[in-house]
């Protein structure tokens, strides 16, 4: 009974941490014409949740957008560009607490640039999904366990030219949703998962010279292939999970209006890149997963225009004042049947000196809005600038 119980934990508590899987908390969901819908599953999917509160005040878009102490999360190969030499970044968010009240992201991450051309970066991530409670079939208590999950990141980029760059980074990933071993220990022991996974990046940066020679306004757009490594498995048998293997590509536009108003505008578009469940309700996990990721373009049930519903797009836009205030709004779509994550973001910071302090927040839209465990999410993020160019 324990095996079960166990194994029911583990599926809850991937079912409510990220991406798709809010559906379970929306109302009258979109399905496939059988009547299922098609979620690719995943693994650790808080590796897809955006931990800092600037892109969470812009839809979720981070790709292309000015880097700074979270590009490490983002898109590392944009760091080059960065205007200060170090920086580190703290931030905090409260995650779904309408369904688990004390679960919560949090993130650390810093660059240090190495010249002109050069630069490192590492972040740490911890995903605390609260303590949870083990009974048996009759009831009884088993004891509790603090489920938590961390990323470690360190990762080097490097300027390929004046206006293009890439970088690499690697990832070690703990996941642990408690220990647990099935009765007079027979069957599947659940023990804490590892993996390793890796990104790989590319950017492209052009200063732009504006009415009256104003400095400050930019183009830019980057390609981000992020958590390509290896499977990830709780027990000691069965089937092993995919990591969130993702493709991103994105694009922003900086215009300086004048010396001290500026405006950012942004778009990400983003896919898994793991196996959709087949049309007959399986799961494809024999595959391996570099074999998965290309597969993952082609592997719908209903063919290429399911293949786009697995395309999420962010739209954002942010807004400085005297590079010292910043406002900021955006929109994330998901399609509903592919999980039906819809909500606009709002956001705000402001930059004193070398420390910035920034929050957004959520407001859910469609379907599943009354109902949406996305409710009331707030980001906080803090900045400090140890060093300019």
């Amino acid at each position: 009974m324990l095996k079960k119980q166990m194994a029911g934990v583990i599926g809850m508590v991937l079912a409510i941490t990220a991406s798709p899987y809010f559906s379970a908390a929306q109302t009258e969901p979109s399905v496939n014409a059988d009547g299922r819908r098609n979620i690719p599953p995943t693994g650790v999917p808080f590796l897809r949740i955006s931990p800092d509160a600037r892109s969470g005040g812009m839809g979720e878009t981070g790709i292309a957008i000015a880097p700074d102490a979270n590009a490490v999360f983002w898109n590392m190969s944009k760091i080059p560009f960065a205007e200060q030499k170090t920086q580190v970044s703290a931030s905090y968010t409260p995650w779904l607490r309408d369904i688990i009240g004390d679960m919560y992201l949090a993130n650390v991450a810093a660059y240090h640039k190495l010249d002109d051309k050069q630069a490192i970066g590492g972040s740490l991530r911890y995903f605390s999904l609260g303590s949870m409670q083990f009974r048996t079939a009759a009831g009884n208590e088993m004891g509790s366990v603090r489920a938590r999950e961390l990323a470690l990141d360190a990762g080097y980029a490097r300027k390929l030219s004046d206006n293009w760059s890439m970088g690499a980074a690697m990832r070690y990933i703990y996941s642990n949703l408690g220990n647990a071993q099935s009765a007079e220990g027979q069957g599947k022991l659940y023990k804490p998962a590892h993996a390793v996974g890796g990104d790989l990046s590319f950017s492209y940066h052009k200063a732009l010279q504006q009415k009256n020679n104003l400095e400050g306004g930019a183009f830019d757009f980057g390609v981000v292939l992020s958590n390509i490594g290896t499977k990830i498995s709780y027990a000691s048998e069965g089937d092993k999970l995919f990591l969130p293997a993702n493709l991103g590509i994105g694009a922003a536009y900086t215009h300086a209006a004048d010396e001290n108003n500026k405006i950012t505008f942004a778009v990400d578009f983003n896919k898994l890149m793991v196996p959709s469940i087949t049309e007959e309700g399986k799961y494809q996990s024999g595959q391996s997963p570099i074999d998965a990721a290309f597969k993952s373009f082609n592997d719908a049930p209903g063919g290429f225009k399911e293949e786009l519903k697995e395309v999420t797009y962010s739209l954002g836009a942010e807004y400085w004042y005297n590079n010292q205030f910043a406002l900021r709004a955006g929109y994330f779509h998901e399609s509903a049947q592919k999980g039906d994550r819809q909500y606009f973001t709002t956001g705000a910071g402001i930059k004193l000196n070398a420390v910035g302090f920034n929050f957004s927040y959520i407001i859910p839209s469609g379907s599943g809005t009354a109902r949406s465990p996305l409710s009331n999410t707030l980001r906080f993020s803090f900045l400090v600038d140890l060093g300019k160019e």
